[in-house]
């Protein structure tokens, strides 16, 4: 059960990096984020503003959910962690894209801009073979009785 658990972390940081959007669930709410994940490092960094419910999120203790649901990254998961205010304008020099200076005025030297750190502790990951796979899995599934195999699936630590 170990190597599967560690087979479906390799899998969740190959994956998460295709993911466009995830949710971020702070505060009762639930909120899109764009992620840049960071598998050497074992964050997923975000690009938000203060005084958003993402940024307050991050600078009180606590624990926060994010939820993964990409097709086209062929992940799905419900993930714990914590998520903190970086200090690291390297690293935001390094993730700043086209994407994330169309939300603020300024761009990149907009004061307003924050860096945020999710760091995942533990999750239910569903890692799947995309929707052709799928499909394939039906209609075998209905033909023979079976149930489908709908990907690699369970809980991971990290």
């Amino acid at each position: 059960m170990k190597d599967h658990a560690n087979s479906l972390n390799e899998i969740f940081w190959n994956r998460i990096d295709d993911a466009r959007a995830v949710m971020l669930e702070v505060g009762g709410r639930s909120l899109p984020m764009a992620p840049y994940a960071d598998k050497a490092e074992g964050v997923i960094w975000f690009i938000t503003s203060e005084g958003t419910d993402a940024h307050e999120a991050a600078t009180s203790a606590g624990r926060i959910r994010l939820i993964v649901g990409d097709s086209g990254a062929k992940l799905y998961g419900d993930v714990e962690g914590s998520l903190t205010v970086a200090d690291n304008p390297d690293k935001l020099n390094e993730l700043w894209s086209p994407m994330a200076a169309a939300w603020f005025e300024d761009g990149r030297e907009d004061e307003d801009v924050r860096l945020l750190a999710f760091r995942p502790t533990s999750g239910e990951i569903w890692a799947t073979d995309g929707a052709a796979g799928f499909l394939y899995e039906i209609a075998k599934a209905n033909m023979t009785d079976e149930t489908p195999d709908a990907g690699d699936h369970g809980r991971v630590s990290f």
